[in-house]
């Protein structure tokens, strides 16, 4: 009997100890995503998030979550949100650690190179002159002109996608703009 109830006991020490899960970076969540929703993705993929930041792949994560979620769904216990709206948050904050953990250099580079570009519209957004939707789009023109100073949004984005003349530009570094523009309020 002794035995049993040392037994019980450690089991019980083992499964309340809780897990160091990652949360979702709100910057890699997708823009119709609200607050309720990444933290249902944060109390069922937690401890994935925190597998990919120690070299977990990127396809076994997905695979991993996409299940969680969809016997989540099928069970009632997403908080009323839609199996899709729940791996799409998770699916970025997936792809942004995987790309954290092969490519931490290239964050620890960037994220001055982005700050200096965008501090005009960080400055604005945090004086109020302009919503957070307005700091996004302008911070991304302001990066596509960081590599082609006479791209002018008004004029490609009236274009037929087929004939736009936008920049190649790494998407991380509009990640790092949406992270710096978040930080700033």
């Amino acid at each position: 009997m002794k035995k049993f109830v040392v037994f019980l006991v450690l089991i019980t020490m083992f499964t309340t100890v809780g897990v160091n899960a990652s949360e979702v970076p709100r910057e890699s969540a997708p823009c119709n995503a609200t607050n309720e929703a990444i933290i249902v993705v944060e109390s069922f993929i937690g401890d994935i998030l925190t597998e990919v930041q120690n070299g977990m792949g990127y396809a076994d994560a997905r695979a991993k979550s996409n299940r969680i979620f969809f016997n989540a769904w099928l069970n009632g216990q997403t908080s009323g949100f839609s199996y899709g709206e729940l791996v799409d948050i998770a699916n970025n904050a997936i792809w942004q650690y995987r790309d954290m953990y092969l490519r931490p250099d290239f964050y620890a580079n960037n994220l001055e190179k982005v700050r200096v570009i965008i501090t005009p519209v960080i400055e604005d957004y945090k004086s109020g002159k302009i919503t957070y939707t307005e700091a996004e789009f302008n911070a991304r023109a302001k990066i596509y002109q960081s590599v082609n100073p006479n791209f002018n949004p008004d004029v490609e984005y009236m274009k037929d996608s087929i004939y736009r003349d936008i920049p190649s530009v790494d998407n991380s570094l509009f990640i790092l703009a949406r992270k710096l523009i978040l930080e700033s309020k």
